[in-house]
């Protein structure tokens, strides 16, 4: 990933600030994060065997707190390597293409060397398999609409690889359409009401594609639209919610509120002291976060989330 990569600057970013939280934090999610792992080196979600979905997120938190030991990433890369051969959709390409590429810089090996040497071209062909006639990507191959949620992923596999999105003005111009009065975007086409996630997927499209100077979509008017959709948002527990309907806050949309707040440039529109409390609310003393108030289970997708939002809101001194 170059300098100026999307995921480089959110890896960059949310680990400086883990960094600085106290180290009894730092150790107690890095052991529940760690007791998740399986003889066969990947890691589970609430219930089952491992999963590439899981394995992702579980490494990304360990990553974010300095403890992808080699204990730990031998055995996730003997998992990603079983994984080479399955048939993947667009969320398992892209949490196999990113835990590929942690485990190896975290001092593991590199569970792709003995790949052909085109692999890159390859998964950019299976990828292209997932485009939609609107102009986006789907989940999976076939699909007659596209989703904002996974043509955000294929963008960052294509970070992963090295490339550019092809026909981004098309990926453009799909995200747009997606945009709703309310200032924020929606995941599928019928839908009237913005959601907080896909408002930070589109977002997150339009900086993959403004950092490839291909595309300069993310204008004044349009950066308004999403803080003002996202001000909007905060639940009375602190957090952020979904969507206007949802009558409470979790910990996912908490962490893509805040991260797109940050990035643009507008934290300090929403009480960020209650966010922060919120998130230290759905902490739990052993390690590991609940999604929200209502959840009653920790997993390790919901611990990078609450590790992240602790990261960005982990200067305030109410933490």
């Amino acid at each position: 990933m170059g300098p100026a990569s999307y995921l480089l600057r959110l890896t960059e970013r949310l680990a400086g600030a883990v960094s600085r939280l106290s180290s009894p934090t730092r150790a107690r999610h890095s052991a529940y994060l760690r007791s998740r792992q399986n003889p066969d080196g990947g890691f589970s979600g609430r219930e089952g065997g491992s999963d590439l979905y899981y394995t992702g997120f579980a490494l990304r938190g360990l990553a974010l707190l300095d403890a992808l030991a080699p204990e730990v990433v031998g055995p996730a890369a003997d998992f990603l390597r079983e994984s080479l051969t399955r048939q993947a959709s667009v969320v398992d390409f892209y949490s196999l293409l990113y835990a590929c590429l942690l485990v190896q810089a975290s001092g593991g090996p590199d569970v792709l060397a003995n790949s052909p040497p085109d692999w890159p071209d390859r998964v950019a062909a299976t990828l292209e398999t997932f485009r939609t006639a609107d102009g986006g990507y789907a989940k999976v191959a076939g699909n007659a609409a596209g989703s904002t949620y996974h043509t955000f992923l294929v963008g960052l596999c294509y970070e992963l690889l090295g490339r550019s999105l092809p026909r981004s003005e098309e990926v453009a111009k799909f995200v747009l359409s997606r945009r709703r009065e309310d200032g924020g975007f929606v995941e599928i086409a019928p839908m009237r009401r913005s959601g907080t996630n896909p408002t930070a997927a589109a977002v997150g499209l339009f900086q993959l594609l403004e950092q490839d100077s291909s595309v300069s979509a993310l204008t004044p008017e349009l950066r308004a639209g999403v803080v003002a959709f996202l001000e909007e948002m905060p639940s009375f527990e602190g957090g952020m919610r979904a969507n206007a309907r949802a009558p409470l806050a979790d910990l996912l949309s908490t962490f893509t509120a805040t991260w797109t707040l940050d990035q643009l440039g507008a934290l300090d529109r929403i009480d960020t002291s209650a966010a922060l409390s919120f998130a230290c609310s759905v902490e739990t003393e052993t390690g590991g976060f609940h999604g929200g108030l209502w959840d009653e289970a920790v997993d390790v997708e919901y611990t990078f989330y609450g590790l992240g939002v602790l990261a960005l809101l982990s200067e305030l001194p109410a933490y």
